[in-house]
């Protein structure tokens, strides 16, 4: 069923575009140093746009929770939080860009699983500072993870 979900991305929706266009816009970013932080999150967004229904992007902080050698230097934490403060009017337009995209993809029933694709990617295009791309199979240990600590403080 991912396999179907990839193509119909990928094939009608044009979605290897939008992996290209997150891909060179990312790669700008890094290039120009200063946005690195910023360019590293659209590149994984873009590794995600290639299978979108097999991967799924996570904060570094969720997977350096569950694995403590995962830690960010805190200096790069911060100049990343201080550059996406500069990069916030660039990513409302590629949101606003987005969310114009997910409503022409509502307007026929086959295009939802591809709308669905561009709305989750929608909190990573608005700030997309320490994400990366990880098959979905590692996103549902985390939330299994995260539910049975939960479960755990209401059974005590």
């Amino acid at each position: 069923m991912k396999s179907l979900g990839n193509l119909i991305w990928h094939i009608p929706y044009l979605g290897f575009l939008n992996a290209l266009f997150t891909f060179l816009t990312g790669g700008l970013f890094v290039i120009s140093v200063v946005g690195a932080p910023i360019g590293l999150g659209l590149i994984q967004l873009s590794k995600m746009y290639l299978a979108p229904f097999s991967y799924t992007m996570v904060s570094k902080s969720e997977l350096s929770r569950h694995n403590p050698d995962a830690t960010e230097n805190k200096l790069w934490k911060t100049f990343g939080m201080i550059v996406w403060i500069v990069y916030l009017p660039f990513g409302l337009l590629l949101c606003a860009i987005s969310v114009l995209q997910i409503i022409g993809m509502f307007i026929s029933l086959i295009g939802i699983p591809a709308a669905l694709v561009e709305v989750k990617s929608l909190g990573t295009l608005f700030k997309p500072v320490g994400k990366t791309c990880v098959p979905v199979a590692v996103r549902e240990e985390l939330n299994r993870r995260k539910a049975e600590g939960q479960a755990s403080q209401y059974l005590q």
